[in-house]
């Protein structure tokens, strides 16, 4: 089945997830904004599972506790991605929280992203090979996206389109030919309404906006192009970077005519950051709860921790990297989690030995994992050092994204931050050259994903992560280790006993 099956949840409800691994290489899935309350187990990164063996399966149990919204799912490791494998949640309220608009007479979940038309362990092994740059990128020029036809639109009714870039490397910007869009909702927050004729979707980000069938009963186009692409080239490069589907009205004999409709320049960074800043939380809103959002602020917090993030390209022992700070991320066979759970992370990592506030003079590699202050304020400032539009999601969290800016970061551009409606997300888009403020409240305890969600930068190690520990026993701040855990690494030899008993 492709896309993925749809995981049609509400909020509070337990979800049982049954992996079978048909594949003949190890396997993870992560749920991309699922917050995972006190249970970094079931996040499904290589940093806190094991993966899940060739012809074996296993079950993620999970509860989307506190949340509504717009998500996806997707495998998480090697270039699983780009093959596919990625389907839609929704997060539905429960019925006695209001929604802020009236009830759509239907939804759509829509996915779209770049693709890579080779096998999907290509790019790895031209990775090991010292020829991902030149390899990588030309495949990255042979894109395609999925798009689907959305048929029986009945005139003047109003749809919801849940929509997600699932891609891996291309920001996109999504119109809908002589229909407007009002957004309404992304990652679990309702945001102040606003009219768009196109919506600029970085990679691993979602929406919701409502679509109105106002126009004569016809056919018309859905596209999806490239962010920073030439899309004035040759008619088969323009398909290569352009996706078509089209919107069907329920009675229409006329199909789709016409040139293409163009959005706006793909080289307008001002149109996007202008689109980004005007996105803003919905104050008055309840979402998971029945009091409002504008409830949780930032508008008087005083911040505990502040990380300074960087990132860029490198070459660490002749081999391209990404990093961050100049640390690429080493990839461990023993899961962070499993070893901070045995052994406090002796002997597998060292914590805080990440820089958080400057650049290390040479790259290189490491296991990069940081202490956050428990119920403590963390500001954090990426900065994008590369030629692209970057996008860094942070699992276990939303975190307020309170300003945006070109250049250097300093302490005084703090004042030209939005603490009154910043929008609350789980992925944030980082400009070439700029950077991108966010502010995250720590109090979900757990070993907690940093990363690009750019794959090639992920792959080649830009991530970290943020280890919230609380030690207090009475009650237990973290959910105890699943009783299907799976050993792998330095662990793979320990006999597991129920009621979480380990015997070396």
């Amino acid at each position: 089945m492709f896309p993925g099956p749809l995981i049609n949840t509400t909020t509070n409800d337990i979800v049982h997830v049954n992996v079978f691994n048909n594949m003949d290489e190890p396997l993870l899935f992560t749920w991309n904004g699922i917050q995972q309350r006190l249970n970094s187990w079931q996040d499904g990164v290589s940093g806190t599972q094991c993966p899940i063996k060739p012809g074996t399966n296993w079950t993620y149990v999970f509860q989307t506790k506190d949340q509504i919204g717009s998500f996806f799912y997707f495998p998480s490791i090697n270039f699983h991605k780009t093959a596919g494998g990625f389907g839609a949640i929704r997060v539905n309220n429960r019925n006695v929280i209001a929604v802020p608009f009236p009830k759509p007479e239907a939804e759509f979940d829509l996915l779209f992203g770049d693709w890579d038309y080779d096998n999907y362990k290509v790019p790895s092994t031209m990775a090991n090979k010292l020829l991902f740059y030149f390899i990588f990128d030309i495949h990255l020029k042979i894109i395609e996206f999925d798009l689907f036809n959305m048929e029986y639109l009945w005139n003047r009714k109003t749809y919801r389109l849940r929509i997600s870039n699932v891609g891996s490397a291309y920001s996109l910007n999504f119109r809908i030919q002589n229909h407007q869009m009002l957004l309404v909702e992304t990652e679990g927050s309702y945001t102040q309404q606003i009219l768009l004729d196109s919506l600029d979707v970085h990679v691993g980000q979602s929406y919701s906006v409502l679509v109105t069938a106002n126009q004569n009963e016809a056919d018309f186009y859905m596209v999806a192009s490239a962010k920073l692409a030439n899309l004035t080239g040759s008619p088969s490069s323009f398909r290569s970077l352009v996706g078509i589907g089209v919107l069907h009205y329920s009675n229409s004999v006329t199909t789709v005519s016409g040139p293409v409709l163009l959005g706006p320049d793909p080289y307008d960074l001002e149109f996007s950051v202008n689109q980004a800043k005007s996105i803003r939380w919905n104050m008055t809103a309840g979402a998971a709860r029945p009091n409002p959002q504008g409830t949780f602020n930032v508008s008087n917090i005083s911040l505990s921790q502040s990380f300074i993030l960087q990132g860029s390209r490198a070459e660490i022992n002749n081999k391209p990297r990404y990093v961050v700070n100049n640390v690429s991320y080493y990839t461990l066979k023993t899961p962070l989690k499993l070893a901070d759970y045995f052994v406090n992370g002796s002997g597998v990592y060292q914590l805080d030995a990440f820089p958080t506030h400057s650049v290390n003079t040479e790259a290189a590699y490491g296991v990069s994992v940081v202490s956050g202050i428990n119920k403590g304020w963390l500001e954090i400032v990426f900065k994008n050092n590369l030629e692209v539009i970057d996008s860094w999601h942070l699992d276990g969290y939303g975190f307020y994204v309170v300003g945006f800016g070109d250049g250097d970061w300093t302490a005084e551009d703090r004042s030209t931050y939005n603490l009154l409606d910043p929008v609350v997300r789980s992925t944030v888009q980082v400009y070439p050259g700029g950077w991108t403020a966010v502010y995250v409240f720590l109090d979900n305890p757990g070993m907690w994903n940093l990363r690009s969600q750019l794959l090639k930068h992920w792959y080649l190690g830009q991530e970290l992560y943020i280890r919230l520990f609380n030690a207090d026993p009475n009650p237990a701040k973290e959910r105890p280790p699943p009783q299907n855990l799976l050993l792998c690494g330095n662990y793979h030899q320990i006999l597991y006993v129920q009621h979480y008993h380990f015997i070396f």
